[in-house]
């Protein structure tokens, strides 16, 4: 299978697999349609990149973070993919600087389901042309950490797990981070990753960048977004970000999100400023 075949693989799943389009029911019973997310983009990163091996130090991700062959021995390739939030459900999220709108809780929690969905889809395609392939946000040695201590030997209560969405596709090339930890990339923050590893051997994606926060201008605009002030200029805390989204759901259960510091911001919708103006010249 060769790139192009790959993207044709990715552009068919997303036209033909259902769960994109939903119904926001409001509190009167009303009912409105909505498509969660545009088409992704597709980002390719070599499964033996030492990156992922520089995500083992406690400064970056954490010892507990697999590297691809941990998840799959004859990974070759990292496929990372970054699915838009349209822009009705970006647009809804702009308004009122504390509560989220509807339609970013449903592309929150709804929207997860859709692209657990949809990776699975992908994984088993590549496991029907004959490749192994393994998504490790659905695999059964997965584990998230909020706010506990990691089996590693830690004291150090985290915020992680053991694959990180947000670093794979900055390896694969799709974008950098910003202030607020989320990444920016050439359609912006305001969307979810999804990923695999497998044994299917592409070509890396040349990184357009070479600093983790390269795409991010520094404005400041996510720290005045952010509801409970979790974000500054030397970056994000977890904690006061948690706590906010567990307040959140206790109003919009089994719903939560916030989205605040990824909307009414430069880097909303694309790469902002001089760091945009650098990507489209390379």
């Amino acid at each position: 299978m060769e790139r192009a075949q790959l993207e044709a693989l990715v552009q068919r799943l997303y036209a033909g697999m259902e769960g994109n389009r939903v119904i926001v029911e409001e509190a009167d019973g009303a009912g409105r349609p909505l498509r969660m997310f545009d088409e992704p983009l597709v980002g390719i990163g070599s499964a033996a990149d030492p990156l992922f091996d520089e995500y083992k130090k406690p400064e970056a991700v954490g010892p507990w973070h697999r590297s691809p062959k941990e998840w799959l021995a004859e990974a070759q390739t990292v496929i990372s993919l970054f699915f838009p939030i349209s822009e009705e459900a970006r647009k809804s999220n702009r308004g009122c600087p504390e509560e989220p709108s509807l339609e970013w809780l449903y592309c929150r929690i709804e929207g997860n389901e859709y692209l657990r969905t949809f990776i699975a889809g992908l994984r088993d395609s590549l496991r029907q042309e004959g490749y192994s392939a393994c998504a490790p946000a659905l695999d059964e040695r997965f584990c998230a950490f909020m706010n506990q201590k990691p089996d590693t030997g830690s004291e150090t209560e985290v915020y992680g797990s053991m694959w990180s969405e947000r670093h794979a596709a900055y390896i694969c090339g799709l974008g950098t981070f910003g202030l607020s930890k989320g990444i920016i990339t050439r359609k912006g923050m305001a969307g979810r990753f999804a990923s695999l590893v497998t044994s299917l051997e592409l070509e890396a994606d040349v990184r357009p960048y070479q600093g983790l926060y390269d795409y991010c201008i520094q404005c400041g605009q996510c720290i005045e977004r952010c509801p409970v002030h979790a974000i500054s200029a030397e970056g994000k805390e977890h904690l006061p970000c948690h706590n906010w989204l567990l307040h959140v759901k206790k109003h919009h259960a089994p719903r939560l999100g916030c989205g605040k510091c990824q909307t009414a911001v430069p880097c909303e919708c694309g790469i902002p400023g001089d760091a945009g103006q650098r990507f489209h010249n390379l």
